[in-house]
């Protein structure tokens, strides 16, 4: 998804400061008060895998690898709650080193004759894609692989997303309402021209280009996901993030600051990608289908159960977070508040029906049309990208 994320870290030299690798509903846009080369990990030796349930609907050991290994685009959060949901944790195994998590993959506390493993991306592999990483690693099963990733490595690289825990994109431009009382939104920002601080990479930011909602003497590429350039401007800057973190962060944990912002979601905004679907490499689907078949329910499942008691997994995250020891830093009251503002927002939620997890292929064309210029591809469909195939529609919030 990256596409990215909120952090913590201990700024160069003396200054401690959280920081956020900021890296969709089809309402007019509308601004919201608050209420990111290394070598890829390496498969890490899993804890062995519990034994296979007697109930074939939760036996993976037959049709999966013994070890499912997900690729992920940032360091453990809520927003990737679904993940760490399916590990057990009382007999989870986090590698510092190479920052994984691995541990017997359970639905409702049953094993599945199966391990999980999730793998920790952005900063801890050099900020490569996911698609990049699954292309050179063949142990990764499956990887989060965001829609304009997908089709911005179409060409050389295809993938096809199976399930989408998330069903909106987090990512956000965020300003200070009280320097911009009469900002709504982040074409708003234009009119006033407002700096907006963004990782460079971002390729929604070419679309708000191409768009007109921004224009090129407002960006500033330089943004690394902390708070202090935006705090020292008082608020006269705007800068991207995410939605499910640095309202709430700014708020209430950053004492500088200590107050709200006003945002907009980049998918209100017309960048309607999928943030955080689980995808496989096509060249991977065949030998993968019957285990993607039984996999994808589980999946929409342990995402339901998450959001209606996430207690025991933000423990799970928060301590592999701590054990990892790095710049990103993560507590309870974090994501326990990101929980609540995901289903606030509607960053978790049932597709266009009353199914979690699906792909509504309607919104998809939409957003090809949009992003195959930026990308420069043309002639793709959402068939190419996704498929509902495996989908439970029995399961939904």
């Amino acid at each position: 998804m990256r596409n990215t994320r909120l952090t913590q870290m201990a700024a160069l030299g003396a200054v401690v400061a959280m920081t956020v690798a900021a890296c969709g509903s089809d309402a007019e846009p509308a601004a919201t008060e608050a209420p990111a080369a290394t070598e890829a990990p390496a498969a890490t030796e899993a804890p062995a895998a519990a034994e296979p349930m007697e109930d074939d609907s939760v036996d993976l050991a037959s049709v999966c690898p013994a070890t499912i290994a997900i690729q992920t685009d940032w360091f453990p959060e809520a927003e990737h709650g679904a993940l760490y949901q399916m590990i057990d944790s009382a007999n989870a195994t986090i590698d510092a080193e190479v920052k994984t998590v691995t541990g017997p993959l359970v639905i409702g506390g049953e094993a599945t004759g199966v391990n999980l493993q999730v793998r920790t991306g952005g900063p801890a592999v050099g900020f490569q894609q996911v698609v990049s990483l699954m292309a050179q690693d063949d142990s990764i099963t499956f990887g989060y692989v965001a829609t304009d990733e997908a089709i911005e490595n179409y060409a050389d690289n295809p993938t096809t997303a199976f399930v989408a825990p998330l069903e909106i994109n987090p990512q956000i431009i965020m300003w200070d309402p009280a320097t911009y009382p009469a900002v709504e939104t982040i074409a708003d920002l234009k009119a006033e021209g407002v700096t907006i601080r963004y990782f460079e990479s971002g390729a929604y930011m070419q679309f708000l280009l191409s768009d007109g909602q921004v224009e090129e003497g407002q960006l500033d590429g330089s943004y690394d996901g902390g708070p202090s350039v935006f705090i020292a401007e008082g608020g006269k800057i705007a800068q991207q993030g995410f939605a499910s973190a640095e309202p709430y962060n700014y708020e209430n944990v950053f004492a500088d600051w200590g107050k709200p912002v006003k945002f907009e979601l980049i998918h209100d905004a017309g960048w309607q990608t999928y943030a955080g679907p689980l995808a496989v490499l096509d060249s991977k689907k065949d030998e993968l289908a019957a285990c993607m078949a039984a996999f994808t329910p589980i999946v929409q499942q342990a995402t339901v159960d998450y959001i209606n008691d996430p207690a025991t997994t933000n423990t799970l995250i928060v301590k592999a977070v701590n054990e990892f020891n790095d710049f990103w830093t993560y507590d309870e009251a974090l994501g326990a508040a990101s929980v609540e503002l995901q289903i606030e927002l509607g960053l978790v939620g049932n597709g266009p029906d009353s199914t979690l997890g699906n792909f509504d292929e309607a919104r998809l064309a939409g957003f090809i049309a949009i992003a195959g210029p930026v990308f420069g591809t043309e002639g793709l469909t959402p068939g190419d990208l996704m498929t509902n195939e495996y989908i439970d529609e029995s399961i939904g919030l």
